[in-house]
């Protein structure tokens, strides 16, 4: 298909029509491959001797121009930007700036070039870098490496742009910059992707070949094992790491750096501090809140970005109780980005050409280069010693008679003449010559002779050691070698990346939620509640329960995923998730709830309102036996419809109470009153007949005007237990104002029949004219202060209507083995 002229010549009969006749296809072809090539070659991928793409190239070197290094003052960026579009980058100050800032990120490159001072970004790109008018920057210590030598004639120039510049073709690079800090571009019809590595594990590999030329692939991963990425992380699987060592290709996986943690009281969690390579908190976060959203991830009770400056990265997801923190973790992998897969696609020019290269041909390419940089350094400094050395003998030489170079200076008619004469008289040469005429007379003394004949002895030592250097391969490489080295012990930092052969055992194996294993639930005196991690009950240790802190006031069979109710004084009944509360340790002997959480972190109280026991929610035990302040007993129905988290379980008159309740375990107990006129009432469960929720119960206790109920317990009457009561005066009652006490066998009192007065339980003695505390239950009893702190009981005694004897320290509340 041909393609002609549309134009309209003009009438000037002196203009000859010229018509071209280009087949499309290969205008097409042509151009596109101009453009594909100019893409490659002067844009998208890097030089394998530098590891720099132009861009970068023209930034490094117009910084070093501008004198921008380390030592140095910052400038602003959008200076460093201006100077590089102007006489290098014939390009927009975007992707000049863009290139700029991640030279300078920390975690984009293993060994930064450029040193930021400012908002560069972070990882992921969350936060874009501020304006390039108010970022400032310079060169990074490293950078110096990447210019020494620049000006000895190391590298070759090329005209820029517009011919009006030089620039170099490639920079001098002392350290193998392309395996350092990697590389990704996206080119015409091919792409280069490269991760970072490990400096020094590179120049020990750098040096291994050097030294065996033909290494082969596994010796020089013995020092390469792998990339080692600014951000850290575990790469998981090395398969895909060798196969692009050996050809230039290969994949492998990176993991986030993650511990499990207790993150509050209750819950478990997981500290991410270390994110794969280019995978920012903000991506991760919006991944897990769409996949909770979703449905598509269970377990996640929130995320959190704690990341700061002081303490890097810190990313905490934290778990809901029931779930297995290692299956939830496994699930992340699986579904969010803390688990990316890199491939590697080691493309790059060589002499122009893009070309695949494996571990040791990249190291080739980049000795090669180095090789040619110091030898072109040494060629250029020998050089320069010999011309100095030629200016230094020239003058040696006037100095030894240096009356008759005065004598023929001073006598001839101009200064051609004086040249003239000094070279037929001594030798020398025009460049000697006008040395000599050029050189200050206060140089020209007998010290300065001393100094020039030391100059002239160490610029030969160096013109034979340069010599040595050029005419021999190994000194060359030896050389390379050595400084190799320092730049490693220089600049070499620890790995931060951790190579694992495989992620090891699945973790999928495991339930993502953890098993609905039998427990118990505990509530102390204090107000702790905590769960077991048995159901079995804890044998039953006097001695060592008063080593113990707290009572334990009650106690209810449950299962880690189940659930279990929580009484309170004003007749609510509150549901609890048993996998909420804090595991006691697997080798608590006995009890201790000190490591409890408080029940106002799970359930909300008023003012008024106390917790007095737990229940379970079984609606096949006898239900709950409660005693109100004013007689009143109830059983309750055991109807808990499990829709809803609150329930009434009485209907409490204006001003009672509830004082004490109970779960019945088989219906046969005896209910007990203690009133604070001392009257204890005992009779069988069954003379009170069960009501469903609303009801507000019956009289229990039949009571004297202005007495009290102040305890209500249940006790199975086969068992061995007590009764204890504490004596005070009304006047002078309170937590802390206590006379006698008296501990009496259950046995003791006789039964009685339902809404009756009981019998006395306690005398009072002179001064005394109540009972401040009482309590019915099992042996041994455990008493304790306020605080938790035990107390001795006194010995028991066997009169059921006897008086008290004193106590050493007062008592707040008493207990019985509830296992």
């Amino acid at each position: 298909m041909a393609r002609r002229s549309t134009k309209t010549p003009p009438s000037d009969e002196s203009y000859e029509e010229k018509i071209l006749d280009i087949d499309v296809v290969d205008e097409m072809q042509g151009s596109y491959l101009e453009y594909a090539y100019s893409v490659i070659y002067s844009r998208a991928l890097p030089d394998a001797r530098d590891g720099l793409k132009p861009v970068h190239r023209r930034i490094v070197y117009q910084m070093n121009e501008m004198g921008l290094r380390p030592e140095r003052g910052y400038v602003k960026c959008a200076r460093v930007v201006g100077d590089v579009m102007g006489k290098l980058h014939p390009h927009g100050d975007a992707s000049i700036y863009d290139a700029l800032v991640r030279m300078a990120q920390g975690f984009s490159m293993r060994v930064p070039l450029i040193d930021g001072h400012g908002n560069f970004g972070s990882l992921g790109n969350d936060d874009p870098p501020a304006a390039m008018r108010y970022t400032e920057c310079r060169m990074a210590p490293a950078t110096s490496l990447m210019t020494d030598s620049i000006d000895e004639d190391t590298v070759d120039f090329a005209p820029n742009y517009d011919g009006q510049e030089q620039e170099p073709v490639a920079l001098p690079a002392a350290f193998p910059n392309l395996l350092v800090n990697g590389a990704s571009g996206i080119a015409v019809g091919m792409a280069t992707n490269m991760p970072p590595h490990n400096l020094g594990e590179v120049i020990a590999a750098a040096r291994h070949l050097i030294r065996h030329p033909n290494a082969d692939l596994d010796a020089l991963m013995k020092h390469v094992p792998g990339p080692d990425l600014p951000t850290g992380g575990r790469i998981v699987g090395l398969t895909g790491i060798r196969d692009a060592y050996e050809t230039g290709r290969g994949t492998f996986k990176i993991r986030a750096t993650v511990a499990v943690e207790n993150v509050t009281a209750r819950r478990k969690g997981l500290i991410v501090t270390e994110l794969p390579f280019t995978v920012g908190p903000e991506k991760v976060i919006a991944k897990i809140k769409d996949l909770v959203g979703s449905k598509k991830l269970q377990g996640i009770a929130d995320v959190k970005d704690l990341t700061d400056r002081a303490h890097g990265l810190r990313l905490v997801i934290e778990i809901k109780n029931g779930f297995v923190p290692e299956a939830v973790l496994e699930q992340l992998y699986k579904l969010t980005p803390m688990e990316e897969s890199f491939g590697i696609n080691n493309v790059a020019l060589v002499d122009g050409q893009p070309l695949t290269l494996g571990l040791k041909e990249l190291l080739e390419v980049y000795l090669d280069h180095r090789f040619n940089v110091v030898r072109r350094r040494s060629e250029f400094r020998r050089t320069k010693r010999r011309d100095r050395l030629h200016l230094v003998e020239g003058l040696i030489t006037a100095l030894v008679d240096i009356d008759e170079v005065i004598r023929l200076i001073r006598s001839s008619e101009n200064s051609a003449q004086a040249k003239e004469r000094l070279i037929e008289r001594f030798g020398l040469s025009e460049t000697q010559t006008q040395y000599i005429l050029d050189t200050p007379l206060r140089r020209l003394t007998k010290y300065d002779r001393i100094e020039l004949e030391a100059e002239k002895d160490r610029l030969n030592t160096e013109i034979d050691e340069l010599t040595r250097i050029l005419e021999s391969d190994a000194e060359l490489r030896k050389l390379v070698s050595s400084e190799l080295a320092a730049v490693a012990k220089k600049f070499s930092t620890e790995r931060r990346t951790i190579l694992l052969e495989s992620s090891g055992a699945p973790v999928t194996t495991i339930s993502l939620q953890v098993a609905d294993d039998p427990c118990r639930v505990l509530l102390s005196s204090t107000g702790l509640l905590a769960r077991t991690p048995t159901a079995e009950p804890y044998p039953v240790d006097e001695d060592a329960a008063r080593t113990k802190h707290d009572v334990i006031v009650s106690a209810v069979p449950a299962t880690q995923l189940g659930e279990v109710g929580v009484v309170t004084s004003t007749g609510r009944l509150l549901r609890l998730n048993v996998i909420d509360l804090p595991r006691l340790p697997d080798t608590a002997a006995v009890p201790n709830l000190a490591g409890g959480a408080p029940i106002a972190e799970f359930v909300s109280l008023s003012d008024d309102e106390t917790v007095i026991c737990l229940t379970t929610l079984d609606e096949s035990s006898p239900g709950l036996a409660l005693g109100t302040e004013q007689g009143v007993v109830k059983r309750v129905v055991p109807d808990y419809p499990s829709n809803k988290e609150e329930l009434e379980v009485i209907t409490l008159k204006e001003g009672d109470r509830i004082v004490g309740a109970m779960e019945l375990r088989t219906g046969e107990e005896d209910l007990v009153f203690i009133t604070d006129d001392a009257q204890l009432l005992r009779y069988q469960a069954g003379q009170v007949r069960p009501q469903g929720r609303a009801a507000g119960g019956m009289t229990g206790i039949k009571l004297t005007d202005g007495a009290k109920v102040i305890s209500f317990t249940a006790v199975d009457p086969a068992a061995d237990a007590v009764v204890f009561t504490v004596a005070g005066s009304r006047g002078t009652l309170d937590d802390s104002v206590h006379t006698t006490a008296k501990l009496t066998p259950f046995d003791q009192y006789p039964r009685k029949g339902r809404a009756t007065g009981g019998v006395r339980c306690q005398r009072f003695l002179k001064g005394e004219d109540c009972l401040a505390l009482a309590w019915a239950g099992p042996v041994p009893a455990r008493a304790a202060q306020k605080n938790g702190t035990p107390v001795d009981l006194p010995e028991i005694d066997p009169r059921r209507d006897g008086s008290g004897t004193s106590l050493a320290k007062t008592v707040s509340v008493v207990a019985g083995p509830v296992f």
